[in-house]
């Protein structure tokens, strides 16, 4: 027999199983399985319902003991803290006490104190950029700490500040010699015996040194003074007793250094750029042919002072040989008119004038060249300079003094090549003037003779 299960027990039972869990459960078969399934549904809710209460009862009771461990220890600190205040401030009253008590000890202490402060942060300065420090690196840590020492020195303390003090100015006056690590250019520090002058100059190798306050170091100078200053660092590291030459810098390095940045000979000449290499040339040209037209000159007038012992065996090897050769011996040539002769020993002097007065006038070019070239190099340093000027938006001295310096350059070259070309000029003329001098006389006089010597017909 069928049974029919009606509406309303069905929509209980959906309603009902949310409350419990969300399990799929088969649609019941009968009313038996649904009264079934309905009494166990309740029976696991009210057991979850249990669950979930002991949960939060045990919460719970976890909660206030944390609340009553939190109290507990807040109690603890503000005791703590009051006990803290209260030792802070009898401290505080007791530094009070104390301070007061130092300084009614201290008397005249205090302002001792402060001299010696005074002294030392004076003193440090002087130390920190002292040459001789590179000797002894450990006293500038020590004025150091002293000048900036919040307390009262010891006996140690003044005693060795005293000592330091004596010693700088003992060492001022001393040639020393120590073995300490000096920076070379390349920048790596090497063992080397370093000679000092009081606390003006040091050298090692020939070689003048700087003081590097920051790394207590002495280092070589990237560039030296120059070869001049060479020979008495030598000296000064040769000498073991007496006296010696030796430089001494009164501004402990600086003017030495200042001095090593001028410019040599090749490097000014570098700076006159284009026109002191076209300036250069020409006076190297110009020198090159003066010493070649001299030697050829003092060679000729040599060979023609010989000739003068010799005049009635002249020589091809001389203009005055060849001068008298034109006419020796030939009878026929003195009974012609006398000026036709004395043309032809006209043409023949002429003849030997060119060799002895060549390069002369490109010698006078150069001469007058010179300083010409000289005043176009100046110019245009002048105008380079004047752009920098305007390019960088500043009036700065020490540029305009690099600029003018600079384009100085060019007419010092000028001048350095018209002055000895000038000299070199005259001297090659004078020369070459008295060999056509002695030809002139030679080969006049000798035309007189011959003249003299026609019998009249």
């Amino acid at each position: 027999m069928t049974r029919f299960i009606p509406t309303a027990l069905l929509t209980l039972a959906v309603a009902v199983s949310p409350l419990v869990t969300y399990v799929a459960v088969a649609a019941p078969a009968s009313l038996d399985e649904l009264l079934e399934q309905t009494r166990t549904a309740r029976e696991k809710e009210a057991q979850a319902n249990k669950e979930r209460e002991a949960k939060f009862l045990s919460e719970r009771n976890k909660q206030a003991e944390l609340t009553g461990a939190a109290r507990a220890e807040l109690t603890e600190q503000q005791r703590r803290g009051a006990a803290l205040s209260a030792a802070f401030d009898g401290n505080e009253k007791k530094l009070t006490e104390l301070q007061a008590q130092l300084d009614s000890r201290a008397g005249n202490l205090g302002e001792m104190f402060g001299v010696v402060r005074q002294v030392a942060n004076d003193f440090s300065s002087v130390v920190h950029n002292s040459l001789i420090s590179a000797q002894f690196p450990d006293r500038e840590a020590f004025v150091t700490k002293l000048a900036q020492s919040k307390s009262l020195p010891s006996m140690q303390e003044l005693e060795r500040f005293w000592f330091e003090l004596q010693r700088e100015m003992t060492e001022t006056g001393y040639v020393a010699k120590f073995k300490t690590k000096v920076v070379s250019p390349e920048g790596k520090a090497v063992d080397a015996t370093v000679t000092r002058v009081g606390p003006f100059t040091a050298v090692s190798g020939g070689e003048y040194l700087n003081y590097l306050p920051s790394q207590q170091q002495l280092a070589i100078m990237p560039r030296q003074p120059g070869n001049q200053f060479e020979g008495p660092a030598n000296a000064l590291e040769a000498t073991k007793s007496g006296y010696v030459e030796a430089v001494v810098d009164p501004t402990r390095g600086v003017m030495l250094s200042i001095y090593a940045q001028r410019p040599n000979v090749v490097e000014r000449i570098e700076k006159g750029e284009l026109v002191g290499a076209i300036i250069i040339t020409v006076g190297v040209v110009g020198v090159v042919l003066a010493a070649y037209q001299l030697f050829y000159l003092v060679t000729v007038r040599g060979r023609v002072k010989n000739q003068l012992r010799f005049p009635n065996d002249p020589g091809t090897d001389n203009p005055l040989g060849r001068v008298l050769a034109t006419f020796k011996g030939d009878a026929v040539k003195f009974e012609q008119d006398a000026e036709v002769v004395e043309l032809r020993i006209s043409e023949a002097v002429m003849k030997e004038v060119p060799k002895l007065e060549r390069f002369q006038p490109f010698l006078r070019l150069a001469v007058a060249a010179g300083p010409l070239l000289g005043l176009i190099g100046t110019v245009v340093g002048m105008i380079i300079t004047f752009q920098s000027i305007t390019e960088s938006g500043s009036s700065d001295p020490k540029l305009m003094a690099a600029g003018i310096s600079q384009a100085m350059i060019a007419t010092v070259l000028g001048l350095g090549i018209a002055i000895p070309l000038l000299f070199a000029n005259a001297w090659l003329s004078s020369i070459s003037r008295a060999i056509v001098q002695i030809l002139d006389e030679q080969s006049t006089g000798l035309l007189a003779e011959k003249l003299e010597a026609k019998p009249n017909v």
